[in-house]
C-alpha cells in the first residue's frame, strides 16, 4: 500500500539563513559569506495532494540553484563548495549522513555559482524518497507545502560557511493557487537618482548616502494560500531588501515587509562610511531581495568614495 498524505493550509514563511559570527554585522561585508541564496524554480507544484510515487516522479524537474558569493579580500581565490539536500530544516549543516543526499561539489572563481539540481529526485541512503522523510520531519506533517533544505557548505583558505535554503513543494490545496515565481528588483537609487548598472558614481565625503530602490509594487505577486476550512485567502507579498557593502554601514540594514497592521514599510536607507574614514576605495553594494514565499534574487551596484 502506498504512503501519501494530504497537503493542507498553513503558510510558512520561507527564506535562506547562512551561519555567521553573533557579533557580526550582516550589512558589512569584510570576510568571505554568502549573501543569497535562489532558485529557479522557488516552488515546485505537483498536480495533486497526494503524496504517492506518481507525484514524487512529478516533482523531478531540474531547478537551477544560484548563490550569491562574496570574498572581498581574497584576490580572486579558489572557493570549493559542496551542496547538499537534506530532510530536516533545524540540521543547518547537513550533518545527518542518513537523512542527507550530496547533489554536486566543485570549485569556482566566480562570485555566483550557477548550478543545475533535482533536488525531487533524490534518495535517503536507504533508498527511500527524501521528500518522504521531508514529510517525516516536518513537525506540520505537510501543512503549508514540504520544505526541503538545501544546505551549501563552502570554503575559501581557512574560512568557510554553511548557508541553507528551503526548496519548496506543494500542491493546489485550493483554487488560484500558482507556483511562487522569484522577486526580481527594477534597480536602485542613489541619492533618490536611478542608479544604472554602468555608472561609477563618486560618494565624497562622509554623507548619509541615500539608496534604495526603484518602486516594486507592481511587480509584488498577488497569491492564493488555503485558509480555515480550505477556503481561498488572497494575498499580496510584501518585499524585503537586506542591504550590504563592503565598506561602511547601513542605517536600515533591511528596508520593506509590511507591519501587523499590513502597512508596507519603504525600500530607503542611508550608507555611511566609518566614522574613523579611511582611504579612496571602490565600494561594492548589493541589495537582495526576498518576497516572504521562498523567492529570492539580487543586484549589485559599485561606487567610488571619497574622503
Amino acid at each position: 500500500m502506498k504512503a501519501c498524505v494530504k497537503w493542507s493550509s498553513l503558510l510558512l514563511v520561507l527564506g535562506s539563513v547562512a551561519c555567521v559570527e553573533p557579533e557580526d554585522r550582516p550589512d558589512l561585508v569584510h570576510d568571505f559569506r554568502v549573501l543569497g541564496l535562489s532558485t529557479e524554480r522557488p516552488e515546485l507544484m505537483a498536480s495533486e495532494c497526494e503524496l504517492t510515487d506518481a507525484v514524487i516522479d512529478s516533482l523531478k524537474d531540474p531547478v537551477t540553484f544560484r548563490a550569491l558569493l562574496a570574498d572581498p579580500h581574497g584576490d580572486g581565490r579558489a572557493i570549493q563548495y559542496t551542496l547538499w539536500a537534506c530532510a530536516d530544516p533545524e540540521d543547518e549543516t547537513c550533518s545527518d549522513t542518513a537523512n542527507r543526499v550530496q547533489l554536486v561539489e566543485g570549485s569556482t572563481y566566480e562570485n555566483e555559482l550557477l548550478l543545475t539540481i533535482r533536488p525531487g529526485d533524490t534518495l535517503a541512503e536507504d533508498g527511500t524518497p527524501l521528500l518522504r522523510r521531508v514529510l517525516e520531519k516536518d513537525p506540520y506533517q505537510g501543512l503549508g507545502g514540504l520544505r526541503m533544505p538545501l544546505v551549501l557548505h563552502a570554503r575559501a583558505g581557512d574560512e568557510e560557511v554553511y548557508a541553507q535554503k528551503l526548496m519548496v513543494f506543494w500542491c493546489p490545496v485550493v483554487e488560484g493557487m500558482s507556483p511562487n515565481v522569484n522577486p526580481e528588483l527594477p534597480g536602485l537609487k542613489l541619492d533618490d537618482a536611478p542608479w544604472a548598472t554602468d555608472v561609477l558614481p563618486e560618494l565624497r565625503g562622509m554623507g548619509p548616502f541615500v539608496m534604495g530602490t526603484e518602486d516594486v509594487s507592481a511587480f509584488e505577486e498577488h497569491y492564493v494560500v488555503p485558509g480555515l476550512r480550505s477556503k481561498s485567502v488572497n494575498l499580496t507579498e510584501a518585499w524585503k531588501v537586506s542591504w550590504h557593502a563592503t565598506f561602511g554601514e547601513f542605517s536600515l540594514q533591511e528596508t520593506g515587509g509590511a507591519d501587523l497592521g499590513g502597512q508596507v514599510g519603504r525600500h530607503r536607507t542611508e550608507w555611511e562610511p566609518p566614522e574613523e574614514g579611511g582611504s579612496e576605495q571602490i565600494v561594492t553594494f548589493w541589495a537582495v531581495v526576498r518576497d516572504g514565499r521562498g523567492g529570492q534574487s539580487w543586484i549589485s551596484r559599485r561606487a567610488r568614495w571619497v574622503p
